[in-house]
């Protein structure tokens, strides 16, 4: 049997679970955040805990089954306590700001590069070469970060662009011209 599929997920307190057939809904101080699970998986809550089974070991149902269960952790965990990526921002001129509530990036081109606000994500610049973005959907927060990422990857000459803190960029030498610096 699965080991992450059969752990049980405890519920902290001030977060309350719902169940309505396959449809799985989370409420807690950070939002509310709704899953539909596959019609294979049965969830069900007792005890202040969350149990995913599954009905037998076919080769779909037992890689759905910790899935699943992962899926509803993260769910739980990010209502409770919510995610957060750090981006930095790298390069000589290179800076970000809030407008509003857009984020304004100079990262090199010959126009300011806009990333509108994304629903239920929360994007902060407390310094001109950082972002950060919380929220409790954490398939959101990654994906928002890496659209972010996207607009300047960092390059492995110089190392100029957007990178997540934890992110190292391996770095190449340049080319060995004649006599050169």
């Amino acid at each position: 049997m699965s080991r992450i599929g059969k752990k049980p997920i405890v519920i902290p307190a001030g977060v309350e679970v719902k169940l309505d057939g396959s449809t799985v809904t989370v409420k807690g101080p950070l939002g509310t955040l709704t899953r539909t699970v596959h019609k294979n998986m049965n969830v069900a809550v007792d005890n202040g805990e969350i149990q995913v089974t599954r009905p037998n070991d076919d080769s779909e149902n037992r890689s759905l089954h910790g899935l699943t269960r992962t899926l509803i952790a993260n769910m739980v965990e990010g209502v409770h306590t919510g995610f957060k990526k750090e981006l930095e921002v790298n390069g000589v001129g290179y800076r970000v700001a809030m407008q509003g509530k857009d984020l304004v990036m100079n990262i090199g081109y010959s126009h300011q590069v806009i990333y509108p606000e994304v629903e239920g994500i929360k994007i902060e610049t407390p310094a001109p070469n950082k972002i950060i973005i919380s929220g409790a959907d954490k398939q959101l927060v990654g994906q928002v970060a890496a659209e972010i990422r996207e607009k300047r990857p960092p390059e492995p000459y110089k190392g100029k662009g957007i990178k997540y803190v934890d992110e190292y960029i391996r770095r190449k030498e340049g080319k060995a011209g004649k006599g050169g610096k």
